[in-house]
């Protein structure tokens, strides 16, 4: 399969979901949760509720719906939001992955997970983001078959079970992300938005197949089939950056998490690695990236 650069950016962020359970409710409830430290998200496996972030309007969420939101503030779910609101801490004690039962019957199927992002590296997508995202069951048709395996796997202890939660709650969250990107009437400059863009794509996929070649803009506009005027118009309107930035941007990426991950690694190999024969200009190159020097990078990495 050819590479894109959706797949590529979520990789380089470390984006992985985790199923943090979930919840049976019945009757009249409220239950107040503190801000979420991630990208959290959830899915109304059955019944319908509330949703209400501190300061903003609330949302009617029903079967089949999936919310997405981030941010420092605080959240209501809720039969009726005008009811006093138990701590969510109370609810979930104990803090395992696990379903929850609170009143009687089962009005209400909710299933929750957020998604671990690399934090310096993640802010350039997070960015990218609204605040909340509200996906419709009507609006999104393999969600709502995902949806429907996630709630069988949550219910019934398996074996695998958990493994099989997060990896669908993995696909759901990429679906999210697509089903944003295709409806929303604009979504900000950003990487979001340039690993989305169909026109941009020939040389998105040139830049990250081979992050080490002197890439000029009449080859990468050429690849669009794009004059070089109208391709760096076109680039920096939908990245916010000119794509030779874009591509600095995304060599000191893949510098900083091969540091990372290797800390035999000497700097001069992935200087060579992303481009640069000089050990200097790399140097100076990352730190005005990503705001400190390659050799700071695993360590700050681990932080």
């Amino acid at each position: 399969m050819a590479r894109d650069a959706m797949s590529d950016m979520l990789t380089m962020l470390d984006a992985k979901a985790v199923y943090a359970g979930g919840m049976r409710v019945g009757g009249e409830w409220a239950i107040r949760f503190p801000p979420p430290s991630d990208i959290k998200f959830f899915a109304i496996g059955e019944g319908e509720c509330w949703v209400q972030i501190e300061g903003d309007a609330p949302v009617r969420l029903q079967r089949g719906d999936v919310f997405l939101f981030h941010g420092r503030a605080s959240f209501v779910l809720a039969s009726d939001l005008s009811l006093p609101a138990l701590d969510a801490k109370k609810v979930f004690h104990g803090g395992e992955a696990r379903m929850v039962s609170l009143g009687t019957g089962d009005g209400l199927v909710l299933l929750g997970s957020h998604m671990t992002i690399s934090s310096e590296r993640g802010r350039l997508f997070v960015d990218s983001l609204p605040p909340s995202i509200h996906v419709a069951a009507r609006d999104a048709e393999p969600l709502r078959s995902l949806l429907q395996q996630f709630v069988d796997e949550a219910r019934v202890e398996r074996p695998g079970g958990a493994l099989a939660c997060t990896s669908l709650a993995q696909l759901m969250f990429l679906h999210v992300l697509r089903a944003y990107v295709r409806d929303a009437d604009e979504v900000a400059v950003g990487w979001l938005r340039v690993a989305c863009d169909v026109e941009l794509a020939p040389a998105l996929r040139l830049m990250h197949t081979e992050p080490a070649r002197a890439w000029s803009l009449p080859e990468l506009a050429r690849a669009c089939a794009m004059s070089r005027t109208r391709f760096a118009t076109y680039f920096k309107e939908v990245a916010g950056v000119p794509p030779l930035t874009y591509l600095t941007q995304w060599r000191m990426q893949l510098a900083r998490r091969r540091l990372h991950e290797d800390e035999r690694v000497t700097v001069g190999a992935v200087a060579r690695a992303v481009g640069y024969e000089s050990e200097a200009a790399f140097s100076t190159a990352f730190k005005r990236v990503m705001g400190h020097s390659p050799r700071r990078a695993p360590r700050q990495a681990s932080t």
